[in-house]
């Protein structure tokens, strides 16, 4: 009879040669970064920290590992990459450690069960989750900030009505059939390289001060049509105007570069809170705000999307929730 540490090397063992060859069969897979991660995991819980240190290197040089699976793999290097293994210092080191704005919300909590969605009582003395409880917050002494509770939802209702001429510009064989919301290609490299010209020049209009006229004119041509990204019901236009407004044209421009780039990647894993508040008619600010409860912690997605915002020019912040 083996015993129980024996029973679990042999399991990692056998799942660190299954996903060899997954990797050496599927050269072009979009669960490369996935597989890439699992196998570097699994080498170290095996005693293979060189081994496994290599296969996070390699996997950085994989064009098909992005977003999440790639921060996960640059934090393993940094991690394991330590002297006497490696003397030099990776050129992502100071982006990959770059630190996120904490702020610290006390709530009175309703339960305290592992495993169980927290929940706590609201200012009103209602019950409610931590991201209620966040923007009770921020309305109030967290700086007086109108927002919604969104993750991906806007991000991806504004970026397809600032899109939509693109979306549905004429290119071959994207549309096989009327009844489609979103071009064949649009969760693919191919969608930008096959309309690079049109998404730059209207990502320049974006960034040159136009994105709220584009959305307007965008949602009153075309309110009520299915679209992929947009549920008419769930955000006024009102909440996109301000939206729009209070981030500017230059992060607006970067943001949906990316998206166009990486529409799969980029479309999941945004913070769960936007904020904005207005300084005089025209002016304002925006901040974006990952609420997390007290038993939670940062995926490597939201890590990564975090880290984008903020190249992208964006205000973020993480908001954690906790018992007095």
């Amino acid at each position: 009879m083996i015993s129980e540490d024996l029973f679990f090397w042999l399991r990692y063992k056998d799942a660190t040669h299954f996903l060899k060859c997954l990797l050496n069969c599927f050269t072009c897979d979009r669960r490369r970064g996935y597989w890439t991660v699992r196998l570097s995991i699994d080498l170290e819980h095996i005693g293979c920290p060189n081994e496994s240190l290599s296969v996070a290197e390699a996997g950085l040089m994989d064009p098909w590992v992005r977003a999440g699976s790639r921060v996960t793999l640059q934090r393993r290097v940094l991690r394991l990459g330590k002297p006497p293994r490696r003397w030099k210092v990776p050129c992502f080191s100071e982006s990959i450690k770059r630190r996120i704005t904490e702020v610290h919300v006390q709530g009175r909590p309703l339960n305290c069960e592992a495993g169980a969605k927290s929940r706590f009582y609201g200012e009103d003395g209602e019950q409610c989750g931590v991201e209620q409880l966040a923007l009770q917050y921020y309305a109030g002494e967290g700086g007086r900030w109108q927002g919604v509770h969104t993750e991906s939802g806007i991000w991806l209702a504004i970026f397809s009505l600032l899109m939509w001429d693109v979306l549905f510009s004429d290119v071959p064989n994207v549309f096989r059939s009327r009844f489609q919301t979103a071009p064949l290609d649009l969760e693919t490299d191919h969608f930008y390289l096959a309309r690079q010209d049109i998404i730059e020049a209207q990502l320049e209009k974006i960034h040159n001060g136009m994105a709220e006229e584009i959305l307007v004119i965008s949602w009153e041509s075309h309110v009520g049509t299915a679209c992929r990204g947009i549920s008419w019901d769930r955000y006024s236009l009102s909440d996109l105007r301000a939206a729009v407004t209070c981030n500017g044209g230059p992060c607006l421009a970067s943001f949906c570069r990316h998206l166009a780039q990486d529409y799969r990647n980029w479309s999941s894993g945004m913070p769960d809170l936007l904020l904005w508040r207005f300084h005089g008619d025209y002016r304002g600010e925006a901040k974006l705000v990952e609420v997390k409860g007290p038993r939670d912690r940062l995926s490597e997605q939201q890590r990564a999307c975090l880290l984008l915002l903020m190249d992208c020019g964006f205000s973020v912040e993480v908001c954690k929730v906790s018992p007095p």
